[in-house]
C-alpha cells in the first residue's frame, strides 16, 4: 500500500559506485530503483578531478535531478541517497549525503537506519566542542571520525564505527576511496555488486538489476568495505552478532525483485501467504490483495487455498502529491483517489483481503469500507505478519507504541474496529518459516522485536 496512506515509513535508501565514467548517471538510475525507500528528499555527491560536488533537494529524485542537471554532472565515483524523514522534514540541511570539508580533504556520508546511542554520543561530542549542523545520525559519525586519532582515515572510521550502536548501513566517499559499513547484527541490508570493473554498493539488489550490475555478495555484519584504485579490501570493525535482518524488509519495505540474506523478497512474501492459508483458512469466493506489497502474499494464499485470486482494489498511480492539510473528509477522499474497489469483482462476493501489516488501522478500516460499499458480501482480512506491538529503534518511524493498534487492542477488538467478518495475523513461527533464512539462532536471522519486544541490541538511550 502507498506508504503515505499507511503511515509506515523507513529511513532511506543508499547507492554508490566507484570507477565508472558515467558515475552520476548510473547513480541516478540506481537511486531511482530505490525510490520506494524514501520520497521526501534526494541527493548525490560526485567525485571528479576538482574534488567532491554535491546536489540535493526536497522531493522525488526526478524533481531534484532534471535531465539538464544530470548531463552537467561528471565524475568517476558517486554516492547517493533517497530520504524519508521522521524529523525536520522541511530542512534542506538534513537531506543527504552530508558533505564535510576539512583543511586537506573532504568527506561525504549517507546512511540508512538509526542509532540507539545517538543522544549520548551527541551530548559527549558537544561537550568536547563539536557543533552540529543537523539532527542526523550520520553527522555523529563524521564528528567521531575527526576526533579519533588513528594512523589513517580507514582506521579512524573503524574505531568510530565500533562506538555506534543500532541498525545502520553507511556509505562514505572521499577523493580517493569509497567505503561502506553494516551494523554488527545486519539489521539494515547492504550489498556489493560489479558493473564491468566498477564496484557498486546498494541498499537492495534490485538496483544492480536496473543498471545491469552483477551481485557479488552482501556486506557482512560488522564489516567495513574499502574500495579504491587498488580494488576492494575489507576489515571487521566489530565482531558480528547474531544475524537480525529487519523482518519488515521482507514484509513491506524491499522491492519484490530484491534478494536479502540470500532470500528473494517475492518468494518470502508468497510463502507468507501460503502459511496464512494453512493457519487461517476462510470460506470465501475471491482473494484480493492490497496493492502493492500484499500482492505476493495474496498469490500464495490463493494457490494454497484454491480460492481464485482477483484484482479487487486498483491503485491510481497518477495521484499528485498534495500539501493540503486534510480534514477527515478530505483524508477519506484521498484514500478513494489512491485506491478504488472493483465492483464487478467484489459485488456479492465473500472476499479474503490480504495486506502486509496493520500499523494504526485507519487505512485498513477505510479499505474495508471501500469493499463493502462496492457490494462485498463479507470481508475476511488476513495479515502477512504478526501484530505490530512494539516500537522500532532501528530506522522505522514508529517509536511510540501507543500509535500501534495491536499494542492496545486484542485481535478480536481490532476486528471489531475494522468492521471485518474475520481477522487473522500470521504467527511468528509462520513468518520465520516463510522467510526461511539460512542463519542459526532463535529467529533464524530475523529481527522480530516489533512483534515480541526481543530487541537484538541493548537500547542504550531508549532503555
Amino acid at each position: 500500500m502507498l506508504a503515505e496512506i499507511r503511515g509506515l515509513n523507513e529511513e532511506c535508501g543508499i547507492f554508490g559506485i566507484w570507477g565508472h565514467k558515467d558515475a552520476p548517471q548510473v547513480t541516478y538510475y540506481g537511486l531511482h530503483s530505490l525510490q520506494h525507500r524514501g520520497q521526501e528528499g534526494a541527493g548525490m555527491v560526485v567525485k571528479n578531478e576538482d574534488g567532491l560536488f554535491r546536489q540535493k533537494g526536497a522531493g522525488l529524485l526526478s524533481e531534484v535531478f532534471s535531465k539538464e542537471a544530470l548531463e552537467k554532472l561528471t565524475g568517476t565515483a558517486a554516492i547517493g541517497h533517497v530520504r524519508y524523514a521522521a524529523l525536520n522534514r522541511g530542512d534542506i540541511a538534513e537531506i543527504q549525503p552530508l558533505l564535510f570539508h576539512f583543511e586537506k580533504s573532504s568527506l561525504a556520508i549517507c546512511h540508512n537506519g538509526s542509532l540507539v546511542n545517538a543522544q549520548s554520543l551527541r551530548r559527549e561530542l558537544e561537550e568536547q566542542g563539536s557543533i552540529f549542523q543537523t539532527t542526523s545520525d550520520s553527522e555523529i559519525l563524521a564528528h567521531l571520525i575527526k576526533r579519533t586519532s588513528r594512523a589513517n582515515l580507514v582506521e579512524s572510521l573503524a574505531a568510530s564505527l565500533a562506538r555506534i550502536k543500532g541498525g545502520f548501513a553507511y556509505l562514505l566517499l572521499t577523493n580517493n576511496k569509497m567505503m561502506a559499513a553494516r551494523d554488527p547484527n545486519g539489521i539494515r541490508p547492504l550489498s556489493i555488486g560489479k558493473l564491468g570493473k566498477a564496484y557498486v554498493i546498494a541498499s537492495e539488489t534490485c538496483a544492480f538489476d536496473v543498471i545491469g550490475a552483477e551481485f557479488v555478495r552482501d556486506v557482512e555484519p560488522g564489516e567495513l568495505v574499502v574500495i579504491d584504485e587498488n580494488g576492494l579490501q575489507t576489515l571487521h570493525y566489530a565482531e558480528a552478532g547474531e544475524m537480525a535482518i529487519c523482518s519488515m524488509e521482507f514484509i513491506y519495505f524491499a522491492r519484490p525483485d530484491s534478494n536479502i540474506g540470500g532470500m528473494n523478497v517475492h518468494t518470502a512474501r508468497k510463502n507468507m501467504g501460503k502459511k496464512m492459508a494453512k493457519e487461517s483458512p476462510a470460506e470465501a469466493d475471491v482473494v484480493v490483495p492490497v496493492p502493492d506489497s500484499g500482492i505476493s502474499a495474496a498469490i500464495g494464499y490463493a494457490e494454497t487455498s484454491g480460492i481464485p485470486y482477483e484484482i479487487g482494489l486498483i491503485k491510481n498511480r497518477y495521484v499528485a502529491r498534495t500539501f493540503i492539510k486534510p480534514s477527515q473528509e478530505l483524508r477519506e477522499q484521498g484514500v478513494r483517489m489512491k485506491l478504488s474497489a472493483v465492483r464487478g469483482v467484489v459485488e456479492g462476493k465473500r472476499v479474503v483481503l490480504i495486506d502486509d501489516s496493520i500499523v494504526r488501522g485507519t487505512t485498513s478500516k477505510r479499505l474495508v469500507t471501500l469493499l463493502k460499499d462496492a457490494g462485498a458480501k463479507e470481508v475476511h482480512m488476513r495479515i502477512a505478519c504478526p501484530p505490530l506491538k512494539y516500537p522500532c529503534f532501528y530506522g522505522i518511524d514508529f517509536k511510540d507504541p501507543s500509535e500501534l493498534i495491536a499494542y492496545r487492542n486484542s485481535v478480536e477488538e481490532i476486528r471489531e474496529i475494522l468492521g471485518v467478518d474475520s481477522l487473522s495475523f500470521l504467527s511468528e513461527e509462520g513468518l520465520i518459516e516463510a522467510v526461511n533464512l539460512p542463519f542459526p539462532g532463535k529467529y533464524r536471522g530475523l529481527c522480530m522485536a516489533y512483534f515480541n519486544g526481543d530487541y537484538p541490541t541493548p537500547l542504550y538511550d531508549f532503555a
